[in-house]
């Protein structure tokens, strides 16, 4: 087993998890087989429960696991599917270890933060290293096994992450020299635009690592614009490493560079020294698809905007992998992606008279946009206004993709509208409304908040072959894709809808849940309750996420009648 450690220094949000999924690319693409873990050093047992301002969207893994958004990196770059136990927090080791200690494992100890939680975070690290992951390329000598980057979230001298640092100091022993690698990530800032690059943050950080026990292998080096050398070669000296062992990863146009920029700079000839790998220094086909795939994505013309209508839109990482997966959709069919992101609550008639400014300009981007679209959520707020954006789609036949509570509001907005049900409603905004249309699932929400919903990847089956998302999926009789929600459509009122052209096309296996809405004669007005935003690749798109775009730049007819073929 060979492991590698990505810590971070200067500021949180220097692009870690960029690095780590960018190396087990390289690495992949030299024929090994790569896993990862993210470490928060965070109380909370995962991140299912943080608003999506706290650290961004909150990512599902097949198994259910709610976590951080750097395990939809590792998955989208990697291509592989982890699981809830890759994501590592400091609410789940303490948790660990207050279970064993009220079970007697410690009988007769004083249970301590060294040695038993540093013990408790190596068990962990080293148990998951074993479970297998999916989507191998190719298969390995037993004597190697995989490389194995795992993340430290946070930077160097937080007092919450110290416990982890003091895990990874001893367990670079355990692991030895040619099979432990530390990579650490630190920041050069460059004041101004003209100023000079200034090499003392790295520097304090390298020495705060050091006195911490661990010594970096590699310093990647963040910074807005390309490195001068007279840098490199300054901060080699002052760190103690060979300016080979320094690397730069400037603000590039797109995170598809990135492993090409640590492959142009001699990494894969260095991890080959350093822990002994049998690799070639040439990358393997998929390292090529990915500098192909980036060449690409720098010379779009032709541009599609999409109108994301949501209530989190301070933050564009809260809603990290609907526009990862807009993206890769967006490039398969060779288009730019605008997107556009509207605050609801600017949309509902009552900002009119609180701020007209904010009320046009919503309504002028959710206008002038080829395609709308309206992604999950919880809580009340905004959702007039999402109603009010779904509307629009549905009269105006603009592309229209609602996901989880989209699709739940699409039921609720065409109710409304189209039934005469006015106060038709979800129970999770009017628990005691006349037309409960989206219902919650007791099963589902026993009290606790943390981890009740319905989560992880579950099978959808078509109920027919006039669907066109069946299309989309390969003409497929199910899928399986993920799942987080709690509330669903009523199926006692299914009939209703059909009658008058909104067709629940998908359901659950047991034909209960309705996980698929489609609305005749509309170019596309598709929701879906999974999300398959999470299961998205930047070469194997989502197919709901597919379908908007194509729809919104005309070429889904054309698309269908090529037997869902890409034209070159």
């Amino acid at each position: 087993m060979k492991y590698i450690l990505v810590t971070g220094g200067v500021i949180s949000g220097i692009g870690k998890g960029i690095i780590a999924s960018s190396i087990g690319t390289i690495l992949k693409s030299c024929g090994l087989r790569v896993t990862a873990i993210k470490i928060d050093p965070y109380i909370n047992i995962d991140a299912g429960t943080f608003s999506p301002y706290e650290h961004g969207e909150v990512f599902v893994l097949n198994d259910g696991g709610e976590v951080d958004l750097d395990l939809g990196n590792y998955e989208r770059f990697l291509d592989i599917s982890l699981y809830k136990d890759n994501n590592i927090t400091t609410g789940k080791i303490y948790q660990h270890v207050i279970n064993k200690e009220r079970h007697g494992d410690y009988l007769g100890k004083t249970v301590q933060v060294v040695p038993h939680i540093t013990d408790a975070v190596q068990e962990w690290v080293m148990n998951q290293a074993k479970v297998p992951t999916f989507f191998l390329l190719f298969l390995i000598s037993a004597t190697l096994a995989y490389p194995f980057p795992f993340q430290l979230g946070g930077t160097i001298g937080d007092i919450e992450g110290m416990p982890f640092v003091e895990a990874f100091r001893q367990f670079q022993f355990k692991a030895k020299r040619e099979n432990f690698c530390n990579i650490h990530v630190s920041l050069v800032p460059q004041p101004n635009a003209t100023g000079e690059q200034k090499t003392k943050p790295t520097q304090n950080s390298v020495r705060a690592l050091r006195g911490l026990g661990l010594s970096p292998d590699l310093i990647v080096c963040r910074s807005a614009k390309p490195i001068e050398m007279a840098v490199k070669e300054k901060i080699s000296m002052f760190c103690h490493v060979e300016p080979e062992q320094v690397i730069f990863i400037h603000d590039v146009s797109s995170t598809y560079r990135v492993p090409i920029l640590l492959e142009e700079q001699g990494i894969i000839k260095y991890f080959k020294q350093r822990l002994n790998l049998p690799i070639d220094d040439q990358p393997s086909d998929l390292l090529m698809k990915w500098k192909k795939m980036a060449c690409r994505y720098e010379r779009l013309l032709k541009v599609c905007s999409i109108a994301l209508v949501g209530k989190y839109t301070k933050l564009s990482d809260c809603y990290a992998s609907v526009f990862k997966a807009l993206e890769h959709s967006a490039l398969a069919i060779n288009y730019k992606l605008d997107l556009m992101y509207i605050d609801s609550t600017e949309l509902e008639p009552s900002m009119e008279a609180e701020n007209s400014v904010k009320y046009h300009q919503a309504w002028h981007k959710l206008c002038k946009a080829d395609g709308i679209l309206v992604p999950g959520g919880f809580g009340i707020r905004g959702t007039e206004g999402k109603l009010q954006a779904i509307s629009w789609a549905r009269t105006k036949k603009k592309p229209f993709l609602g996901v989880c509570l989209g699709m739940q509001l699409a039921v609720v907005e065409f109710a409304r509208n189209c039934l005469n049900l006015e106060d038709a409603n979800s129970t999770e905004f009017d628990p005691d409304t006349k037309n409960p249309v989206v219902i919650d699932m007791p099963e589902h929400n026993p009290g606790d908040m943390g981890g009740t919903m319905r989560l992880g990847k579950r099978r959808t089956v078509f109920k027919t072959e006039n669907s066109v998302l069946r299309k989309l999926y390969g003409d497929e009789m199910f899928v399986e894709e993920r799942h987080r929600h709690r509330y669903e459509v009523n199926p006692e009122l299914t009939h209703c809808f059909e009658e008058k052209g909104l067709k629940f096309v998908g359901h659950d296996t047991e034909g209960n849940r309705m996980e698929i809405i489609e609305l005749e004669n509309h170019p596309y007005f598709v929701g879906v309750q999974f999300h398959p935003e999470f299961s998205s690749r930047p070469m194997k798109p989502s197919p709901p996420y597919l379908g908007l775009l194509l729809a919104a730049t005309g070429t889904l007819n054309a698309y269908l009648q090529r037997g869902c073929k890409l034209s070159p």
